[in-house]
């Protein structure tokens, strides 16, 4: 049952459980949803499940109406048509500058050296631009795997990397040197939808807002 009458766009991973029960909380029922790992359209529910990295493209083509993603997402598809509706709070992490421990930092010496610096990362766009922001000139190398073994390997200076605790860097010998930005799970919405259904989508929002 979904008694706003909207298709969510749920994201996958991490964030489900905690979006799934901010869902229930407004009526939503999603025991489908959370008995079934495998299937991904619950027509009842009116949710999809995706990676939160899908959720823009969904919400923005109207395959979704309204969708819930990381912050860091919306900063990476900062291109992406959607409008985003709320803070939802949970879900938080640090987009971060990390390089391997140790008193001299990799990345500050290469730009001493060379003037530049080798930046691994998933998240091309966000380095991109906090790199350019702050002065300093770097070549950025796309990883789609585990971007911790990229220094470790001699192949960059550094790497920007979403975190939640650090521990992952701290079990690979990384320190983070730099936060770049906090990301939370956010409540985005096609243009178009919350514009001719207004009235759901404000009442989907403040309801979430306020659970």
């Amino acid at each position: 049952m979904n008694p706003f009458g909207l298709r969510i766009a749920v994201p996958r991973g991490v964030m489900m459980g905690e979006t799934l029960d901010a869902l229930d909380r407004v009526g939503v029922d999603t025991r489908e949803v959370r008995e079934n790992d495998r299937k991904l359209l619950f027509d009842d529910a009116g949710i999809v499940t995706m990676r939160p990295s899908d959720v823009p493209t969904y919400v923005e083509s109207g395959a979704a109406d309204i969708g819930v993603t990381g912050k860091d997402v919306l900063m990476e598809q900062r291109t992406r048509d959607v409008v985003e509706l709320a803070d939802l709070g949970f879900g938080p992490c640090r987009m971060v500058l990390a390089s391997i421990a140790g008193d001299a930092d990799p990345a500050e010496e290469a730009l001493r050296r060379l003037g530049v610096m080798r930046v691994a990362t998933k998240y091309v766009t966000i380095a991109t631009r906090y790199l350019e922001a702050t002065g300093r000139q770097a070549e950025i190398v796309k990883v789609n795997g585990s971007v911790e073994l990229a220094p470790l390997t001699g192949m960059v200076d550094a790497i920007v990397d979403l975190t939640a605790t650090g521990t992952t860097l701290r079990e690979n010998g990384l320190v983070i040197r730099e936060e770049i930005a906090a990301s939370t799970a956010r409540l985005i919405a096609n243009p178009a939808t919350h514009r001719l259904k207004a009235e759901a989508v404000d009442r989907l929002r403040e309801a979430l807002v306020a659970g």
